[in-house]
């Protein structure tokens, strides 16, 4: 059995019950197909505690509240462009707390935020949408030798602007056309 999985009481009490019936501990860990150490060690805890539920709340605290944490996806969301880094310098700003990056992108990640690069359009005018039909038109008849004299350059990355649109937004998944997920391309 993986270590994520716990077993629920009501196992617990299944397996007690067959090793009080006098079965061995390796022949009750193979019929429940679970590990001989898990089987042994829950014995062994029924005998000193005299229960066979487990205990819960082990662990390391976390270094955020619940409160805390729809703070830092609340902020993410009102500027969907901050790095993670920024997150943290503006929680650090308004709640004197230090918390790491890595723990930013944790709660991100628990809100249902993740860094994905935006999608990038150029927003068109009534002239370009006029402009492209008219180009369409024109050129609806061409056969496959007039389009093999023509390079599409559109299919290279150049950049004529210093913003090479590598920067990340934080979105949730399935939100990649939403308004505020795109962003607006202005050299045309």
């Amino acid at each position: 059995m993986s270590s994520r999985h716990h077993i629920d009481d009501f196992m617990r009490g299944r397996i007690i019950g067959k090793i009080e019936e006098g079965r061995k501990i390796t022949d009750v860990a193979r019929e429940f197909i679970i590990a001989h150490s898990v089987v042994s060690l829950l014995w062994k805890s029924f005998k000193t505690t005299g229960m066979c539920s487990r205990r819960h709340g082990g662990g390391r605290f976390g270094s955020t509240t619940p409160a805390e944490d729809r703070y830092i996806v609340l902020s993410a969301k009102r500027n969907r462009r901050t790095t993670a880094q920024q997150v943290a310098n503006q929680f650090l700003a308004v709640s004197g707390k230090q918390i790491s990056r890595k723990t930013v992108t944790r709660r991100l990640r628990g809100g249902g935020l993740y860094a994905r690069r935006p999608v990038v359009r150029v927003p068109l005018t009534r002239q370009h949408r006029t402009a492209r039909l008219q180009w369409c038109r024109e050129h609806h008849n061409w056969t496959e030798q007039d389009w093999a004299c023509v390079l599409f350059s559109d299919e290279s990355r150049f950049s004529l602007s210093s913003d090479c649109t590598r920067q990340l937004i934080w979105r949730e998944s399935g939100t990649a056309y939403r308004p505020e997920n795109i962003k607006k391309r202005t050299d045309i």
